[in-house]
Formats: C-alpha cells, sequence, structure tokens
C-alpha cells in the first residue's frame, strides 16, 4: 500500500462512511530533510519546538533551512523524557505570537504530540521532523496528553508535513528501533479488540482499514533483523508503515486501528509511574510486552467455558482503584460512571455469543508467538518483570482497561478471573 494514495483526498468506503486524511508534505528516505526548505514554502512565521536531546540531532541545521521564516525556538532544555502535561503546553503556548503561522517539531511522539495539540487549538498547522521510528502516531490526528493526571487522547489534526529523513532514523537509540518494532506488532492485539468490540458492542468495523493495518503488521514482522541491523531500506520500510498506520487513525477518526488493551496497559504502566515517581518504558517498548500480555489473557479465556465469570465486588474494585491510582482514582471513578461500563451487564451476550468471541480471539496470534517476534528484536519480557514487578503486571490486567471508556478484551478477562484470585505464573510467558 502506497500512503500517498490515502492522502488529500475522500475516500468513499464500503464501510459506509467517507474517509480523509490531508498531509500536505510526506517525504521518507535519505536525505529528505534538506526538503523541508519547499514543505513551509507557504508558511511566513514558524515556531520551533524541540528538546535538549532532538535539538542537538539537527536543531541547527533546520534552523538554517527555515532561514528568516524563523520566528522563535522553544527548547525544552531537559534531556529526560519530556511529559505531554499542562506545563508543556504553556510552554509553548508562551512562544507563540500572531504572526505565527506554523509549528514545527523534532522529535517523535511526545512533541508531536504537544506540536498537533497546541497548534490545532490556535488555529495553525504543524509539521514533524522525525528523529526515530518509534511509534504510529506521526500521521494520527489524535493528540495523547497527560491532563489531570489521566491519560486523554485528543482528536486534533494530522500534521501538514511529516519528514522522516532515514540518515536520521537509523542512528536513533536502538531502544527507540525496537519500540517502533513493538508498536507495530502490537496491532495484532488492537485489530482483534476491534473485531471483539464490533461483536459485543456494535462498534463500527471498517474492514478495508483493517486488512490495510494487518498487511503492513505482516509485511513488518519478518524483516526484524535487518531492522535492528540498521539496514537504510528497512529502516525505511519501518517508517513508511508506522506513518502509514498513523494515517489509517486518521482515516478512521479513532485510534481504534492501532491502539486496543495492549495500548491500555501500556498507558497503565505510564500512569502509575507518573503518580509514584517509578520508572515506566518507553511507549512501543511497553506495547511490546503487553501485546505478549494480552496474547496470554486470549488464551487463559479461550480455555474456560462460556459460564465461567467471576466477577469482583464494587467495593473490592473501588479499594484497588484507590490504592492504584491515589490522588487520580476519582477520575478513574468518574469516567467508569460517565462511560457506565459497570452499569452494563455483558453476560448475556457473551454467553449468547460464545463460540464467535472464541474464533476472533483464536485469531490473535500465540503469547508464544508473539514472545518470539520481541525476541527477535532484542525485547525480552523478563525486562517487562524486572521493571514493573508481579504484582503491578497484575494490577495492570485487571484495572488497566478502568483508564479508558473503550471496550476491549480486558472487559471480557475481569469479569471472568477479577473474582478470582489474581495471582498469575508469568513463567508461562
Amino acid at each position: 500500500m502506497n500512503v500517498r494514495n490515502l492522502l488529500n483526498h475522500d475516500i468513499v468506503c464500503k464501510c459506509g462512511r467517507t474517509h480523509r486524511c490531508d498531509i500536505s508534505t510526506l517525504e521518507i528516505g535519505e536525505g529528505v530533510l534538506d526538503k523541508l526548505t519547499y514543505a513551509v514554502e507557504y508558511y511566513k512565521s514558524v515556531l520551533l519546538v524541540a528538546d535538549g536531546n532532538t535539538y542537538t540531532i539537527c536543531g541547527e541545521h533546520v534552523e538554517s533551512l527555515l532561514g528568516s521564516k524563523l520566528r522563535a525556538v522553544c527548547l525544552f532544555e531537559t534531556t529526560e523524557p519530556l511529559v505531554p502535561d499542562e506545563a508543556a503546553i504553556a510552554e509553548i503556548e508562551t512562544h507563540l505570537n500572531c504572526d505565527v503561522d506554523f509549528i514545527l517539531g523534532i522529535g517523535s511522539g511526545v512533541i508531536n504530540d504537544l506540536c498537533k495539540y497546541v497548534s490545532f487549538n490556535h488555529g495553525i498547522k504543524s509539521g514533524i521532523i522525525a528523529t526515530a521510528p518509534s511509534m504510529d502516531g506521526y500521521a494520527s490526528s489524535g493528540a495523547a496528553l497527560i491532563l489531570g493526571g489521566m491519560k486523554v487522547t485528543h482528536t486534533t489534526h494530522a500534521p501538514d508535513v511529516i519528514i522522516g529523513d532515514v540518515n536520521i532514523l537509523k542512528n536513533a537509540p536502538m531502544s527507540m528501533i525496537r519500540s517502533g518494532y513493538g508498536d507495530i506488532i502490537g496491532k495484532y492485539s488492537s485489530l482483534n479488540d476491534w473485531k471483539l468490540s464490533h461483536l459485543i458492542r456494535g462498534e463500527h468495523l471498517c474492514r478495508n482499514i483493517y486488512d490495510i493495518v494487518l498487511q503492513t503488521t505482516e509485511d513488518i514482522r519478518d524483516s526484524v533483523t535487518r531492522i535492528v541491523a540498521r539496514e537504510p531500506k528497512a529502516i525505511e520500510n519501518l517508517m513508511r508503515a508506522l506513518v502509514l498506520i498513523g494515517v489509517t487513525l486518521t482515516l478512521a477518526e479513532t485510534t481504534r486501528p492501532g491502539s486496543g488493551s495492549e495500548h491500555h496497559l501500556s498507558h497503565f504502566f505510564e500512569i502509575v509511574g507518573l503518580i509514584n515517581h517509578q520508572k515506566h518504558l518507553t511507549h512501543g517498548t511497553d506495547v511490546a510486552y503487553t501485546t505478549i500480555l494480552t496474547a496470554f489473557m486470549r488464551e487463559q479465556i479461550l480455555k474456560s467455558e462460556e459460564n465461567d465469570f467471576c466477577e469482583e465486588a464494587a467495593d473490592s474494585r473501588m479499594q484497588a482503584w484507590k490504592h492504584i491510582y491515589a490522588f487520580v482514582a476519582d477520575e478513574v471513578e468518574k469516567l467508569q460512571e460517565e462511560a457506565g461500563s459497570y452499569r452494563e451487564d455483558l453476560k448475556p451476550i457473551y454467553r449468547e455469543k460464545w463460540a464467535e468471541i472464541k474464533a476472533i480471539l483464536s485469531e490473535c496470534p500465540s503469547a508464544l508467538e508473539c514472545n518470539r517476534m520481541m525476541e527477535a528484536a532484542g525485547l525480552h519480557f523478563s525486562e517487562c518483570i524486572e521493571t514493573y514487578g508481579e504484582k503491578k503486571i497484575c494490577d495492570a490486567m485487571f484495572y488497566g482497561k478502568d483508564l479508558k471508556n473503550r471496550y476491549s478484551v480486558l472487559w471480557l478477562y475481569y469479569a471472568m478471573f477479577s473474582g478470582k484470585s489474581k495471582a498469575v505464573n508469568f513463567q508461562q510467558l
């Protein structure tokens, strides 16, 4: 699939909806950074956004390419992971003035999301110079932020300019390259959740977008050796795949094709880590491990019978929320109360559609298969256990779903196992 065929025109789809994604400039390849001059030709005043790490990579060169169009630079001095919160948003906004008509980021996920969010709120466009093939949100219209201590995805707009110079991307930290591969493989889980939600909740499913994402995942799956060897063409293909999936998220007007239970668990580790000032892994690395974890959870469900439901009492769940989520527990409770997730008894639907549920869950690669894919990339599940510990991983399996109002296999797993012992034998992974 050539991503350009999906851009800048209405796609009247068999799913019954019309899809569209507008991106004026998309350049991925070796030496394409110098095309920035033409990409910003119609903009008059540019605000450049970077952090201490990303500016070092190509900041001065980007400034020279912008020339007189450069109005200001918002440089986050930190070399630690930047948190996309209210403070970061405010910092960018302090550099805006009335004549800035374009915000250009240098970075990957966080910088891109901040630029999309601020530009959208101020009625201007944004662009991104990618510094790592680390995640699939480059072309997405969603901006994942941490507001009020909660992970929130706001609908904004796709960047107008995306430039991925392979000469930069191939030199990204290996952890970020592995992260991008892990994010791609995570689509097996997110697609499975999308199909499951279509069956259980009647959620709209675009089969065309589903097939594009699945084929893209299959294409990247077996190129892992060349990716971790930093082969330029393999890195270019990985970046193209990440951008293509981001485009499908914009086309679908939802992150559903690329974000399901595996992302909910990843967000759990990030949010709980920030609450308790504890380490969390990069987004794609977390997604890699939680893809293995959600595959394991599907297998446990497949071993069960249609009447094996055992859901914990509400007061037990509320206690767990207070213990795990601390000062954001009230926000979690409010989110789920507004969503009405616990007021709806889905067990009759589960029983009625049990055979179809099992058929869908069986389509996802096994935990063993997922583990082999990740190990080929140098990602070992033992790192997940060492970083988070078995207790936090178990908490994620049962309560990570509560950070979102979206249905996934986590809800089915909770209905079947939350009233039983929450001990899990991770040696099976």
